[in-house]
């Protein structure tokens, strides 16, 4: 059995002032840094097997921040990559949060991302952000689980590897919840610097027992 520790990286400029951050990147805040001790620290007597994370500069150095804690950081190695990038939101990157969903959500009856999480599917969602989007640029489902699911068919081959840190992004971890948790609310969705726990058997059934968390 694996347990995976699914971390969201800590606070970022673009997430003080709501905004949409997908592939595009900015520097953590001052609370970011912080946030990233805390969860270094609660997880520290976790003993990490490997770590990895999203290649995005934010949930690459949130994952350093965190390894520097653990009871195993001498011999923790590092793997970033593109597989756990954040869903890429294409013309909507960078733009205020709530404009953003109101031009996805708006032609299907949402004004709000609340209303959209609380009502659909994370995968409609997807779907609609690429229809949404002039230049057809963003990520659909298909495409979004499509990279996904070669992030985790690595770690199901990570032989050995019984506790798993993995550092991403906040829609991402909706994401997983939503396809692997048992009803876990989409809304209010993962904190900055939040742990997610999952669990994977060797015969590949992934569950989330506990998500949000901000100590063990």
């Amino acid at each position: 059995m694996k347990r995976i520790y699914i971390v969201r990286h800590g606070q970022t400029y673009i997430n003080r002032y709501n905004k949409m951050q997908g592939w595009c990147d900015t520097p953590f805040t001052s609370p970011g840094f912080e946030g990233a001790e805390e969860a270094g620290k609660a997880l520290s007597e976790v003993p990490f097997d490997i770590a990895l994370s999203s290649d995005l500069k934010r949930a690459s150095d949130t994952c350093e921040i965190i390894m520097k804690y653990n009871a195993n950081k001498d011999e923790l190695q590092h793997i970033a990559s593109p597989f756990f990038r954040e869903q890429f939101y294409g013309y909507f990157e960078g733009m205020d949060s709530e404009m953003a969903w109101r031009m996805i959500g708006g032609s299907h009856g949402y004004g709000t991302r609340q209303e959209m999480f609380a009502h659909e599917s994370i995968d409609t969602i997807k779907d609609w952000i690429k229809e949404a989007d002039p230049y057809h640029q963003a990520e659909n489902a298909e495409e979004y689980w499509a990279r996904l699911d070669d992030g985790f068919k690595l770690i199901s081959q990570l032989d050995g590897a019984e506790n798993i840190l993995l550092v991403t992004h906040g829609f991402t971890i909706r994401s997983l919840w939503y396809r692997y948790g048992d009803h876990i609310p989409l809304v209010p969705g993962p904190k900055n610097a939040s742990i997610t726990i999952m669990t994977m058997s060797e015969k590949g059934e992934i569950k989330i027992p506990k998500w949000n968390l901000m100590h063990l």
